[in-house]
């Protein structure tokens, strides 16, 4: 049995918060890749990154699914459901990132 996202009616079409990971903007921090959240358009950092902003607002917040967002891949992440998604032509226009990949 193939496992589905619960939360698909959730997400949203939002306005990205900052031009790159904003706690690392605000803290001088490098990211790997950035992470739009689909719910209210947090900018976070991934997994792969040393602070993983994108992880901690979910934690913070419970704001279920993410969009990888450097720029737009046309997935997204369920944290709660543990699963991919295909968000297909329904990504977030990028607002033009600073770049600040190690």
């Amino acid at each position: 049995m193939t496992r589905q996202c619960t939360h698909t009616a959730g997400i949203r079409q939002v306005l990205p918060s900052a031009k790159g990971c904003e706690e690392c903007l605000k803290t001088g921090s490098n990211w790997v890749h950035l992470r739009l959240c689909r719910t209210c358009g947090h900018v976070g950092c991934c997994d792969e990154s040393p602070n993983r902003h994108a992880r901690a607002h979910f934690h913070a917040t419970s704001h279920p699914v993410i969009e990888g967002y450097d720029p737009p891949e046309g997935w997204g992440w369920c944290y709660v459901d543990r699963v991919g998604l295909d968000l297909g032509d329904d990504t977030t226009p990028q607002l033009g990132p600073i770049p600040r990949y190690f």
